[in-house]
């Protein structure tokens, strides 16, 4: 098993589609067999989505720490897949004693769901399941990001419409899917996965739903424009997190993807709709935001 293990790495990218299927579906077997001797994550990337999280996870992934889960860098279980249970959770991640020997008893290990942040249910369920993780939330200019996730959307086929068009249509598209995914944590919703563009840049009240649930002292915020820029945001997470001081040799981004620039006047005009939910991000953060910097609307 551990020659099997080894090929979910980089080799695994060049077999066909129906041999990685048929791969990850003998390493998730064989987790689930094996699930009560693996790791727990010790701390979650919930997100934001288009905010970073490819990169953070590449950069924690190197930490010589730190053990990455054994098939994908999201499992999407306390959103999507929760009704599978706890032990093919626990199936993801690394055997512990391998871990542990490899890290001289240090070993940590983690995962990053994206939609974990903006779906309704995913804190309360992180919190009853694991009362004891850490949190990491990357949060980027909420236009910026919002922008990124329609080219996104627009390149998978997710989406149909122009940028503009598709704001004009998100509070229609979002009307009462969180009540029903509340109502039945059964449901995925296609709209609130797919088209929750301004929605998921309203930052505070997401994150507040996981202080809550876990507590405020085990919720980290990550600036991204500041981990690209200044080498002490990645310090204090590793400090925050129980890791020892370490620097990558860069961190690039990943995953970006072109696009032509957004009208000025629209840009503006949702900055200013974002200004409310950015004071009380500053408030959580207990900073201003990068994008915000300079911007005197914003402080109070």
């Amino acid at each position: 098993m551990g020659s099997l293990r080894a090929l979910t790495g980089r080799s695994r990218d060049a077999m066909p589609a129906p041999a990685r299927a048929l791969l990850r579906r003998m390493v998730l077997g064989w987790g689930m067999l094996t699930a009560r001797f693996r790791l727990q994550p010790s701390f979650i990337v919930v997100g934001a989505s288009r905010a970073g999280t490819t990169t953070l996870f590449r950069v924690l992934s190197e930490h010589p720490d730190v053990v990455r889960p054994t098939v994908s860098k999201g499992i999407w279980y306390f959103d999507i897949h929760h009704a599978r249970g706890q032990r093919w959770y626990r199936g993801h991640f690394p055997l512990a004693w391998p871990a542990r020997r490899r890290t001289g008893g240090r070993a940590k290990t983690f995962e990053s769901s994206g939609y974990y942040l903006f779906h309704p249910l995913a804190a309360e369920r992180i919190g009853r399941e694991l009362p004891g993780v850490h949190i990491v939330v990357m949060v980027r200019d909420p236009v910026e990001r919002a922008y990124s996730a329609h080219r996104h959307e627009f390149v998978r086929g997710f989406e149909t419409e122009d940028f503009e068009t598709a704001i004009a249509l998100e509070p229609e598209r979002l009307a009462g899917e969180e009540d029903r995914i509340r109502a039945d944590p059964t449901y995925l919703s296609h709209h609130h996965r797919h088209h929750s563009y301004l929605a998921r840049g309203r930052y505070a009240v997401q994150i507040q739903r996981f202080i809550d649930a876990v507590g405020s002292e085990r919720v980290h915020i990550v600036d991204a424009d500041r981990l690209f820029t200044d080498p002490g945001e990645l310090t204090a997470l590793f400090d925050a997190l129980g890791l020892a001081p370490w620097q990558p040799e860069e961190v690039g981004r990943h995953n970006a993807q072109s696009r032509d620039p957004m009208d000025t006047a629209l840009r503006r005009r949702l900055m200013d709709s974002f200004a409310e939910d950015d004071r009380a991000l500053a408030a959580l953060m207990g900073r201003t935001p990068h994008w915000r910097q300079g911007d005197g609307d914003v402080d109070d």
